[in-house]
């Protein structure tokens, strides 16, 4: 006896659970025609009628369905085999801070998957401390100075370097802080011109746009409503796309982004820190920002 093709059996197996080739058909994307087709070339390898062809759809003969209990146990273990033959999903989550999350992890995550379609990656936005041993998260990123945290390994991701940064405009490209200030300001959660007002010396306005989050002290600033002190991190990519300009450029903080994870480090881990490391080298994303 020759081969049976194994897309004859698959159509058979469809029509018997089925009942008929017109459902079968649509079960599988094909034709009536080409399903009837397979189980008749079947039925002429074996040597066997297995169905019945009656007025409202298919009856199995007894030798059809002898046949159908092992045929349709047979496409399930290669079925079985198959899946297994494909890598498992591997879930990381992934605590970020929610400006950091939407000004900079977003727009890229979209690399992430393609180069990395093994992983599922689940984002947390959160700026609380993380406690590895209780909160359901693999990797955190955070925001300040070097941070101690027992069994938690720590590496820096990207360093703080603020810019006041503002709508191009006919403003020069480069002022002094002093003339900066005399701006329209706008805060965010940090109140980093009112710190750095004090610091300086220099009148701090009775009245600024503040937000309680980075990201909306950017969206603010970009639509002309003032200047904002940000990470250079959150703002490169609008930087590049030409939506804002920097204005001022304050010395080096100590202030950086970190990356923190368990000191156990899992081998899905490892990748999605090594690619976070590669988009920060990257710099800007090539995505038109909305």
């Amino acid at each position: 006896m020759t081969r049976i093709n194994l897309n004859s059996l698959s159509m058979f197996d469809a029509a018997a659970q089925h009942g008929s080739f017109r459902r079968a058909a649509e079960a599988l994307h094909l034709t009536q025609g080409a399903v009837a087709q397979q189980v008749r070339n079947l039925e002429k390898q074996t040597q066997t009628q297995l169905f019945h062809r009656l007025p409202q759809g298919l009856s199995l003969t007894e030798e059809g369905r002898a046949y159908h209990e092992t045929v349709s146990a047979a496409l399930q273990q290669i079925e079985t085999a198959t899946r297994a033959l494909k890598p498992a999903t591997q879930s990381i989550t992934l605590s970020v801070p929610p400006s950091l999350a939407s000004k900079w992890l977003v727009p890229r995550l979209a690399n992430f998957a393609a180069q990395h379609p093994d992983i599922s990656l689940h984002i947390h936005a959160s700026e609380t401390r993380t406690d590895f041993a209780k909160d359901p998260v693999d990797i955190a990123i955070r925001q300040g100075q070097v941070p101690l945290v027992p069994n938690t390994h720590c590496e820096p991701l990207a360093p703080l370097d603020l810019v006041a940064v503002a709508r191009p405009s006919t403003n020069p490209t480069s002022l002094s802080l002093a003339d900066t200030v005399t701006l329209p300001l706008i805060e965010d959660g940090h109140n980093r011109w009112k710190t750095l007002c004090e610091d300086r010396g220099l009148p701090y306005p009775d009245t600024v746009l503040s937000f309680n989050q980075t990201a909306l002290a950017i969206d603010a600033a970009i639509t002309g409503q003032g200047v904002t002190l940000a990470p250079r991190l959150l703002v490169q990519d609008a930087l590049n796309q030409g939506h804002l300009t920097v204005l001022w450029h304050p010395a080096e903080t100590p202030e950086a982004y970190h990356l923190l994870h368990p000191t156990s480090r899992r081998r899905h881990r490892k990748a999605v820190v090594s690619w976070l490391k590669q988009e920060v080298v990257a710099g800007p994303n090539t995505t038109p920002l909305a």
